[in-house]
């Protein structure tokens, strides 16, 4: 004879069941169909924002730093080492993106595979991701614009509105006052990039392309105007010798250095996020991740191979590498135009996180696990303004008051939490609808690029500071708190009430 069954055993049972209830992926598709927002992006514009958002801090400061710290010359290898650790997150989401063609990213994806919690872990995630990223960035874009007018013309800013008006000490993990005011210039960039965005992101799209064009001239100038005064000696060693750290030279360097640089690979997922405004989602979402993907790795090795030629590896341990490159040459007019392309650089970088970070929100409050007015679309632009709105004056209050190392430790772990998942959900979407369309395949099956992917991901997590992985966890403690109070009561997947045709899709594809 059975036990019985008590109504708080059933209780507990649903509750938990609720927690991992995944997402219909016809429902899912059929939100794209339906969605009002304009599609108006083709690969060309997937691309340029891919370009975008990877092109920016890291090819004008990790770059230098990699070499003098780990790698010596071979910090050219260590691109394509995590270059390729990129490349297996990237045919990833590519794979995710055309069988799921909605702006969600990571989070639509985990939520469609492994559950609405999950789903929520990750989408907080990537807030945390895009939105303090691209704060990050305004600060480094406000140093440049200081740079820029002092190189220029000769005009001096002052600290007290150019810098943040707290200092943060790594080492005893403490903020402290720094007597300044304000970073006006990031609060502006922010804003203003904003605005711009409210207003459609077809323009915005358009203004990015143009900015990617002129940060890629720059680049290849830089490139051809510095090879002739390479001095073939700089190369040798290639493989500096150990110096008793792991991380210090050798080939054990040269992985360490890979660790560093592959964040400078990170944004080509902010793609996916543009999915429900892209023309042809299933060819043009996985062109625009690998291709950019292709380009910018390509853009990296060059760079380093010149660097690491012009000047010995070990000057190259200072915050604008470049520079130090430039003034080796003695070609100050390259010097100016170079400021100019990585403010116009990191303009892009800004104005991709902060197109991504929104369409997140959306998706998350289009769900029900934020309150309807986030997923409110402009009647006009058909861009999601409110939290447009929200995102970028978080992100100009906190470069505005924030200082860039504080902002920089918390940025990147989420990212690679992201790439986890959506390696796993490749996987288990192969063995759980294998009759879905997929106009694009992670190729070798879809274990093999997808595991490495996944191991490779948790292996860089792993490298990470215990400062940074504790704010990762205490940023995941308010979002569960969140989830919890507001989030579980209104998530239409499970109150019916609320929508009963995604109660019925899902029922359906779990039978």
């Amino acid at each position: 004879m059975k036990p019985e069954v008590t109504n708080y055993e059933v209780s507990q049972k649903n509750w938990w069941r609720k927690l991992f209830a995944v997402k219909s992926i016809d429902q899912l598709q059929a939100d794209a169909e339906e969605s009002t927002m304009r599609r108006s992006l083709n690969f060309v514009d997937l691309t340029a924002i891919g370009i975008g958002a990877i092109i920016g801090t890291g090819i004008f400061v990790l770059t230098g730093i990699a070499a003098a710290k780990n790698a010596g010359p071979a910090v050219v290898l260590s691109f394509v080492v995590s270059g390729i650790a990129a490349g297996t997150a990237a045919l990833s989401y590519s794979e995710m993106a055309c069988m799921i063609p909605v702006s969600g990213s990571a989070y639509t994806y985990a939520y469609a595979t492994m559950g609405e919690l999950i789903g929520w872990i990750i989408g907080w995630d990537l807030i945390l991701e895009y939105l303090v990223g691209a704060a990050t960035v305004s600060v480094g874009w406000s140093g440049y614009f200081k740079s820029f007018f002092r190189s220029a013309f000769g005009l001096h800013m002052s600290e007290k509105w150019t810098e943040a008006p707290f200092t943060f000490d790594t080492k005893t993990q403490s903020f402290s006052m720094s007597g300044n005011i304000l970073n006006i210039p990031a609060i502006v960039i922010s804003l203003a990039i904003t605005v711009l965005l409210c207003f459609g992101v077809r323009e915005s799209a358009r203004l990015n392309t143009v900015i990617v064009i002129v940060k890629i001239v720059v680049i290849l100038l830089f490139i051809f105007a510095c090879i002739k005064n390479i001095n073939p000696d700089n190369y040798t060693p290639f493989f500096p010798p150990n110096e008793g750290s792991f991380n210090e030279y050798g080939v054990s360097g040269m992985f360490s250095a890979a660790t560093t640089v592959f964040f400078s690979y990170i944004g080509f997922d902010a793609i996916s996020t543009a999915a429900q405004e892209s023309k042809n989602p299933q060819r043009d979402l996985p062109i625009g991740i690998c291709s950019s993907l292709v380009i910018c790795t390509i853009l990296y090795i060059a760079v380093c191979f010149i660097m690491t030629g012009v000047v010995p590896y070990k000057e190259l341990n200072v915050p604008a590498p470049i520079s130090v490159v430039i003034a080796r040459t003695g070609m100050g007019w390259l010097g100016i135009i170079v400021e100019f392309g990585a403010l116009i650089g990191l303009t892009s970088v800004i104005l991709v996180l902060l197109m991504g970070q929104p369409r997140i929100f959306y998706s998350m409050a289009h769900d029900g696990l934020f309150p309807s007015v986030a997923a409110k679309i402009h009647p006009r632009f058909k861009t999601p303004w409110v939290t447009t709105l929200i995102s970028g004056v978080a992100c100009a209050i906190l470069g505005g008051i924030l200082p860039v190392d504080v902002l920089g430790e918390m940025t990147s772990v989420g990212t690679l939490f992201a790439f986890v998942l959506v390696n796993i959900g490749v996987i288990i979407l192969r063995f759980k609808r294998p009759d879905l369309p997929r106009k694009f395949k992670v190729p070798l099956g879809p274990f093999v690029i997808p595991i490495i992917g996944a191991a490779l991901s948790i292996l860089l997590i792993c490298t990470a500071t215990v400062s940074t992985i504790a704010r990762l966890f205490i940023w995941m403690g308010i979002g569960v708190l969140i989830y919890v109070c507001y989030g579980r009561t209104h998530s239409k997947l499970n109150n019916p009430q609320r929508d009963p045709e995604v109660r019925r899709n899902v029922d359906k594809e779990e039978t």
